[in-house]
Parts: structure tokens; sequence; C-alpha cells
């Protein structure tokens, strides 16, 4: 079971496995641990916090393989505030991200749909799970033009940036995704904070719009959300925001803890085939 670890202290990941990984020409250092079918674990900004460790630690534990690809950040730090903000500006001019770009599907999900190809054929089972979260949340709706991505999960979907009404993906790629989840009876996990200044409810309505009911939305209260976060939570985002990460509560009976529960099963009921929870 996941080792106790500080939140406020950098994470060495050292009970990970990193790999370098090649897909369509690109090289990228993915950190996978576990055993079990795969998912894919991407991290919020402003990297592989201690936070998001802990989250794959959990899904590593639920009986998964998983499969952290670092996208930007310093792996395993304690976000601060102003290496944050540098690693945000940065990636926000990143031609992989598009952050500012409504209709449009961003570069880097081509490469994390060979990373969920990937791992399900080194991990076998029905398919693939993915969670994004943040700058990362709507990559795993997009992950679903890979076939063997059956599990999707956004968690605070914030891109584009400045527009809380749009969607970080192209339309003929979202209505294909839509047909997908009709054809084969899929669905898509997605969560907020009330009152999330970085994904609005104009974001989560756009999508109910789009996908119908195949989009199951969770929105919690904003009281529910920790108070005690790293620095670049508190100063930066300055917003309940990160569900099962830097605003989760680890305690029993907290809505947050409920939250991450739904998506282990979630992920289970797709994805293990000895898993009869409906």
């Amino acid at each position: 079971m996941t080792q106790q670890r500080s939140m406020t202290e950098d994470d060495p990941l050292d009970d990970f496995t990193p790999r370098q990984i090649t897909l369509d020409g690109i090289e990228k250092k993915v950190y996978v641990m576990g055993q079990g079918p795969a998912v894919i674990v991407m991290t919020e900004m402003p990297g592989i916090s201690p936070h998001v460790a802990r989250f794959a630690r959990w899904v590593r534990d639920a009986g998964f393989t998983v499969y952290m690809p670092s996208l930007f950040g310093r792996d395993g730090a304690v976000p601060g505030a102003e290496e944050g903000i540098a690693v945000f500006k940065r990636a926000c001019v990143s031609a992989e991200f598009r952050a500012f770009a409504a209709n449009e599907s961003s570069p880097v999900t081509q490469w994390l749909r060979a990373l969920a190809r990937l791992a399900h054929a080194e991990c076998g089972g029905p398919g693939t799970g993915a969670i994004g979260m943040c700058f990362t949340g709507n990559f795993a709706l997009s992950m679903m033009l890979e076939p063997a991505m059956l599990a999707p999960v956004m968690c605070q979907p914030s891109l584009p940036m400045d527009k809380p009404d749009a969607m970080n993906m192209a339309p003929e790629e979202l209505a294909s995704v839509r047909e997908r989840l009709e054809r084969d009876d899929l669905t898509v996990m997605a969560y907020r904070f009330e009152g999330d200044k970085h994904c609005r409810a104009q974001r989560f309505a756009a999508f109910s719009q789009a996908l119908g009911e195949r989009f199951v939305a969770r929105v919690l209260p904003d009281s529910a959300a920790s108070t005690d976060t790293p620095p670049f939570f508190a100063q930066v985002v300055a917003s309940p925001h990160s569900v099962v990460t830097a605003h989760l509560i680890d305690e029993a009976g907290q809505p947050t803890l409920a939250a991450r529960d739904e998506i282990l099963g979630f992920f289970a009921r797709r994805l293990l085939p000895d898993s009869n929870k409906g």
C-alpha cells in the first residue's frame, strides 16, 4: 500500500521506474509503476508534484499500472509560486499545448494517444484509462480517438485559458469522440469545484451540450476544498481547483476523497475484468 509521504517536501519518485519513451519521433520521460491494466496519469500545472504522485500511487494500489508522463515542470517538486509561474508561462506559449486556442486540439494529445496504445500493448486487459488535470484536463477526452482508451476522466479542464465556455478540442475530433462514446456505450467522468476560477460552469455546460448524457459531471462545493495547499495553489491558483490533488482532504467522509474513490471505481469497472461493480 501507499507509504505516507510528505506533501511539503519534494518527492524523489523513487518507487517509480523512469523510462525514456519515444513515440512519433518525440521522446518524453514517463514514470511507470504497478501491475494490471494501464492508467495514464497526466499532471496538472506546474508539474508532477507530491500530490500528483500521491494520486498516482492510489491508482497503483487500486490494481493498475500507472504511466505518468513528464510534460512540464520539475518532477517531484513542491509547487512554489515563482517557479510555478515560470513553468506556466513556458507552457502557455508552447506549440505542444496551444493553451489559448479554442476549438483546436493540443498537438501533445497525438503523443498521448500513442502512449495509450503502447501502454495497452504492454499491460493487456480490455484497454487503458486516463486522467487529465487542469492544463491536461481536456487531454483525456482527446485520447478517446485511440481505440485502446476506455475510461477517460477530466479533472478541472482549464484550456483554453481565456475562454471559459470554449473547449480545447477540434470540432471534428469532438464529433468523432461523441460517436465513439455512443457506439461503445462509454462515458466521460468530469470533476470541478463550484467556484473554480479556471474551470467555470460554462465549460462543463459546453461539454454537456457536445456529449450529452455521455458526459457525467460532478461539481463539488468550495467548502470541500483543502485550504492547506502549496504556495503555487495558495498564491497563483487562488481558488478551489484541484479535486484529487492539492485541494483534496485525505479524511474519511470528505467529498474530495469520495471523488477519488469514484474515479478509482470507474477505472475498475472499465478495465478490471473481474470487477462487477455496475
